[in-house]
C-alpha cells in the first residue's frame, strides 16, 4: 500500500466538473421538458378520439385542422429538445469519464 498521502486536487479540475455536472443538470431538464411537451398534443388527440362520436368532422374541421397543426409543431419541439438534450448529456458523460479516467481522486469522488 501506499501510504503517502494524494496530493490536492486543483480548484480548477473540482470547478470543471461542477461545470460539467450542472451542464448535465440542465441537459437533463431539457429532456423532461421535452416528454412532457410530448405529452400534451398526445393527450389532446387522445381526448378528441375519445369524444369524436359528440361532433359531427366536417362541422368542426375549421378548429381541427389549426389544432392538428399546433400538435404537430409541438410534436416536433419535443423531438427536437429530447434529442438535443441526449446528444448533449452523452457529451457531458464522455467528459466526465475523461477526467475521471485522469484523476483519480475525483473517479473516487464520482463513484
Amino acid at each position: 500500500m501506499n501510504d503517502q498521502p494524494e496530493p490536492p486536487m486543483d480548484a480548477l479540475v473540482l470547478n470543471e466538473m461542477q461545470l460539467l455536472l450542472a451542464e448535465k443538470r440542465t441537459a437533463l431538464a431539457t429532456l423532461r421538458t421535452g416528454i412532457a411537451i410530448f405529452a400534451f398534443p398526445l393527450s389532446v388527440l387522445s381526448v378528441l378520439i375519445a369524444t369524436s362520436k359528440a361532433y359531427e368532422l366536417r362541422e368542426v374541421m375549421h378548429w381541427l385542422v389549426p389544432l392538428v397543426l399546433i400538435n404537430l409543431g409541438l410534436i416536433a419541439l419535443a423531438v427536437y429538445l429530447t434529442t438535443r438534450a441526449l446528444r448533449k448529456m452523452w457529451h457531458y458523460d464522455r467528459l466526465i469519464a475523461e477526467y475521471k479516467r485522469t484523476h483519480a481522486r475525483l473517479a473516487q469522488l464520482l463513484a
